[in-house]
């Protein structure tokens, strides 16, 4: 088996509003930070799995992502995947 680190990134589709996002911008506005034209949250989820392959990885993360770390009705996502050398040891 082969070590593998992910990180999938959520964010809200386009059309979706995003308060926080606007409650934020607005923020930056009031501290004297000006020309933010657009900001949008979301999140990042980093994980490191066993799988017997990329493909096998990447099947399960995909999974995952679509059932659990994300809203499909609201959110996308998108997947980094990395094979970790042998000699390194797990996430810090």
């Amino acid at each position: 088996m082969s070590l593998y680190k992910a990180r999938v990134l959520v964010s809200l589709r386009p059309s979706v509003l995003d308060p926080a996002g606007e409650a934020t911008k607005d923020a930056a506005g009031r501290l004297g930070v000006d020309g933010i034209r657009k900001l949008r949250i979301g999140k990042a989820i980093d994980l490191e799995l066993e799988a017997s392959d990329e493909t096998e990885a990447r099947r399960k993360l995909e999974l995952l992502s679509d059932r659990l770390l994300a809203n499909p009705v609201i959110e996308n996502w998108k997947l980094e995947l990395h094979m970790v050398p042998t000699t390194q040891s797990t996430m810090s």
